[in-house]
């Protein structure tokens, strides 16, 4: 998995900040962005949060790049609604020889992990079967139309993958960019940091989240899963790891044994 860190608002924390000091103080546009230095910025921002008005965050966003991740955390990612998605398509690249994310049970269990292999080898082997007997036949259909050669094999390319992907495995890896506002990504890591969330998109989410503490250490500095700021929701299904939790996210000497 690699996931970078492609752009973001400038001077997030302080532009946060100016939105703080409009709902608390007679301050006009021209000077929103006056008289806040770092100290003042943080202080602003510090207070918005303590209070819960987290409506001023949404000003900023955070653009990520991200690649080797598998079409099953795809699937979870696009459950956050409020963010922005471009994927690369299956439909219009061929896979070729695809790659895949073997999951960790699987890879520490040699029986599984040979299932799991041949598995693999069988779907890339439909996959270009498919491929080519499809082809096959759309450029016969084309050279009816009269299309060109050049053109027709790339028409018929196009249409056997958007076909032939049907057989692919979620296993298989895909790239994405991907940007959240910063309210988003409060939610996003609230339930994706948390120790119940599956291990693949939790990795996601602990990578994310230490990229924008580097440009926006204030604004992120509580964010993690929900037992950071009080008991489990869990409840009964909770890990049980809450202390440690706090101490891997919070970097807290309270918690530490």
């Amino acid at each position: 998995m690699r996931v970078e860190l492609l752009e973001y608002t400038p001077n997030c924390e302080k532009l946060i900040a100016a939105g703080a000091k409009l709902c608390y103080s007679n301050a006009g546009i021209d000077g929103l962005l006056n008289n806040l230095e770092k100290e003042n910025s943080d202080k602003f921002l510090r207070m918005l949060l303590s209070m819960g008005h987290e409506s001023p965050i949404e000003h900023v966003t955070f653009t990520f790049g991200v690649e080797g991740v598998s079409r099953s955390l795809l699937a979870q990612l696009t459950r956050h609604r409020i963010a922005s998605y471009t994927v690369k398509s299956q439909r219009y690249v061929k896979e070729g020889q695809f790659e895949y994310v073997i999951p960790p049970e699987i890879e520490n269990l040699p029986a599984a992990k040979a299932v799991f292999l041949k598995t693999m080898e069988q779907e890339q082997e439909a996959y270009d079967r498919l491929t080519e007997l499809l082809i096959q036949k759309h450029l016969e259909a084309f050279a009816q139309q009269g299309l060109d050669s050049a053109e027709a094999a790339k028409k018929a390319e196009k249409k056997a993958i958007e076909d032939a992907r049907y057989v692919l495995p979620n296993a298989c890896t895909t790239t994405l960019m991907m940007t959240f506002n910063a309210r988003s990504l409060y939610n996003f890591f609230s339930h994706r940091c948390c120790e119940r969330a599956q291990w693949e998109i939790r990795e996601l989410a602990d990578k994310m989240l230490a990229l924008v503490k580097e440009v926006a250490p204030v604004l992120f500095e509580k964010s993690g899963p929900p037992c950071l700021k009080g008991g489990c929701p869990e409840g009964k299904m909770s890990c049980g790891k809450m202390a440690e939790k706090r101490v891997y996210y919070l970097n807290s000497d309270e918690y530490r044994k």
